[in-house]
């Protein structure tokens, strides 16, 4: 009696797919790289697995130059994505770590293997994930792979250390004032003359903000075409290389290249910087007094002209008269004032108009023929902001506001009459809302 036929044992197929990765971009261009030796290894090894039914796909997932520390590669992302959509049974790469170097980040690979029934392979390495063996030869793999990674990272951090140290230029963006040529820092006279007006003027007027405004006005702008504001210009006069240092986790060290600014004004440019916004501001007040210059006028319409006067250290300011100052005293009935006085007034009555409903009203009005975008609400809230910031600003910028608010201060001998600009008042808005109006700095 003859047995009947033994039954074929049915392979199951499954769809291979090859991943390669290069963490530098070094030999790419070669017409045999080394992502292309990591694909024939695993094209073999592939080849010698046919019999249990596996077959290569045709799709490619390389990433060339882009580290093993991170998922965001296109290769990889393309690869879970195919995996997701059920293309691909098992995945297979040269060694573990071309997959990943992170434990943490190639879990979540392990996760999304699983979810979907996926073996991940490596060629040199012979396992498997669907085995608690291979699970635990991974787990010890990637812990050497990963140590390799944090070592490596401590080593360049000690050689950027010691090379800052030396004072040597380590990459980046150079700063303002410098270029960069063979992997040194070299001064660029035109913005370094940039520079060096910038520590000069902040000498003089102490201010950031005030600063910031004159630097536009020159057009002075980054390398890059960027605006300057007071945040920049505060780095800039913050910046050790400026006096030829090199800096390494707050410790200054002598630095390869040249200085742009003097020790002694960069000693004095930090003797102001240490002072408070308010302290400064008070400091500098006596440098432009004439708050009220060009908009004071007397009952018969003469204009008013600052004056000082000086007793001893004490400075006296006044306003007096252009009939005074033409036909002598007695000529008006209102000679000369008190500037501090006078000036304080006019204050004061700014201040109490910025809480008046119809004022209010009225700047929002002006301010929505420039603009859709502010509501009345806005103009209230920008207004009254300004009363507190008064007294951080610079004399320079109350100065700036009183002439963009006022049209005109009649002075007579029963008291002040202040009449504004509502257009002024739109504008001052504007600029409140939109972050251009800073305490003084």
């Amino acid at each position: 009696m003859t047995k009947p036929p033994e039954k074929s044992k049915v392979v199951r197929k499954l769809r291979c797919a090859v991943y390669t990765r290069k963490s530098s971009e070094e030999g790419l261009e070669q017409e045999f790289n080394s992502l292309h030796a990591q694909r024939e290894a695993c094209e073999a090894y592939i080849a010698s697995q046919r019999s249990e039914g596996w077959v290569l796909v045709r799709d490619q997932y390389d990433d060339g130059g882009i580290s093993g520390g991170t998922l965001e590669r296109p290769g990889l992302k393309r690869l879970l994505e195919d995996i997701e959509d059920g293309l691909v049974d098992v995945v297979v790469v040269y060694k573990i770590d071309r997959l990943s170097r992170s434990l943490a980040d190639f879990a979540k690979l392990v996760e999304v293997f699983d979810r979907n029934a996926v073996t991940f392979v490596s060629v040199t390495q012979s396992f498997n994930t669907t085995t608690s063996m291979g699970r635990l030869t991974l787990n010890i793999l990637l812990s050497f792979a990963q140590f390799e990674r944090e070592v490596t990272a401590e080593r360049i951090r000690d050689k950027v250390a010691a090379s800052r140290k030396k004072g040597m230029w380590m990459g980046g963006v150079p700063p303002y004032g410098y270029r960069v040529e063979n992997r040194k820092l070299v001064v660029d006279e035109e913005h370094a003359e940039h520079v060096r007006w910038i520590f000069g003027r902040f000498l003089e007027i102490g201010s950031c903000t005030e600063l910031a405004r004159e630097v536009a006005k020159r057009g002075i702008r980054t390398p890059r075409g960027n605006r300057i504001d007071k945040k920049y210009i505060y780095r800039m006069l913050n910046n050790r290389a400026y006096i030829g240092e090199a800096v390494h986790k707050g410790d200054s060290y002598p630095g390869e290249h040249d200085a742009i600014i003097d020790p002694e004004i960069w000693d004095r440019v930090h003797a102001i910087l240490q002072e408070s916004p308010r302290k400064r501001a008070a400091r500098t007040r006596a440098d432009t007094p004439a708050l009220l210059k060009g908009l004071l006028f007397g009952p018969d319409g003469a204009a008013f002209s600052p004056t000082h006067t000086r007793k001893g250290d004490r400075l006296y300011r006044y306003y007096v008269s252009q009939t005074v100052l033409k036909h002598g005293a007695g000529s008006c009935p209102v000679g000369r004032v008190p500037a501090g006085d006078m000036e304080a007034a006019v204050i004061d009555q700014l201040r109490a108009v910025f809480r008046q409903p119809e004022i209010v009203a009225g700047t929002w009005k002006a301010a929505r023929a420039h603009t859709d975008d502010i509501s009345e609400a806005d103009a209230r809230v920008a207004l009254q902001q300004l009363d507190p910031l008064w007294d951080e600003l610079f004399p320079t910028e109350q100065a700036r506001i009183v002439t963009l608010l006022v049209e005109r201060v009649d002075i007579g001998t029963e008291g002040l009459n202040v009449r504004l600009r509502v257009d002024g008042l739109g504008g001052l808005a504007r600029e409140m809302l939109a972050g251009d109006m800073g305490a003084a700095a």
